[in-house]
């Protein structure tokens, strides 16, 4: 309970920071909102002119945009401390971290809660709500239960690459950006359907990073794809999970091998 309460503690703080300057915080905000609503609307410039996507219409895309970018921006809003580790290990700072009586782990969770991502996760709900709202699909609570899910899932998902990359900056202490390419890169692959992919892209995103399982699997399954498999799709929250926790545990191995770097 201590550990909890300290944890919120840090986060009144990070929240309060950003808050001192309220016109800047507005403005970054209504930034944030208009980059994932420019990008949506590249999504819509594209089905006005071709009509469709392979199998897949304008609403259905529109959930998947939706789920993707809600997802990464979940995962941005309380793991941002993680996702700037490399800044910690580079400015001396993690040391400071380590000699205090509290876990390494809560520290850097509440040491950066971006609010700000709030703005790219409405976008994200909102546009999914509006792709659903079109396509009318009349699920049933089980259905509701699992979609949001998956968009749990996902959070999940980046959350744990996150958490590797963190583990990776111990060792060569900056990020790298193969790990961009499956978080930022990934969000814009989920975007669309990922059966629209072929060759060693799909391979990579099905198989090697499961990146399917934040969206593809659950979507088909819900959208009543021939192609679509029930158990994938309510297993997939649990993969997601599965690659938070084997996040968290690289992410503790790297703490175990850390060595200042003296500044």
């Amino acid at each position: 309970m201590n550990a909890i309460r300290l944890y919120f503690r840090l986060v009144r703080v990070s929240l309060r920071t950003q808050m001192a300057y309220r016109a800047s915080f507005s403005v970054q905000m209504l930034a944030n909102i208009a980059t994932t609503l420019a990008d949506f609307f590249a999504v819509f410039a594209f089905f006005q002119r071709f009509g469709a996507l392979g199998h897949w219409s304008f609403a259905q895309v529109a959930v998947f945009y939706g789920m993707a970018n809600a997802s990464l921006a979940l995962s941005e809003l309380w793991l941002r401390g993680f996702d700037i580790f490399e800044r910690h290990v580079q400015s001396g700072d993690f040391d400071r971290y380590l000699i205090r009586p509290r876990s390494a782990f809560l520290q850097v969770l509440g040491a950066d809660f971006q609010l700000l991502r709030l703005g790219r996760t409405g976008v994200g709900l909102v546009t999914s709500f509006w792709g659903l709202s079109q396509l009318a699909p009349g699920w049933q609570a089980s259905e509701w239960a699992l979609f949001f899910l998956a968009i749990l899932g996902g959070n999940f998902f980046y959350g744990g690459v996150v958490l590797v990359r963190a583990m990776v900056s111990v060792w060569t202490v900056q990020s790298l950006e193969l790990f961009n390419m499956i978080t930022y890169g990934g969000v814009e692959t989920a975007q669309y359907p990922l059966d629209i992919y072929t060759g060693f892209l799909r391979r990579f995103f099905f198989g090697i990073v499961p990146l399917a399982a934040t969206n593809y699997w659950p979507l088909s399954y819900l959208f009543h794809r021939p192609e679509a498999s029930a158990l994938l799709a309510w297993l997939s929250p649990l993969i997601c999970l599965g690659v938070f926790l084997l996040g968290w545990i690289a992410w503790h191995i790297g703490v175990k091998h850390y060595r200042s770097t003296g500044s």
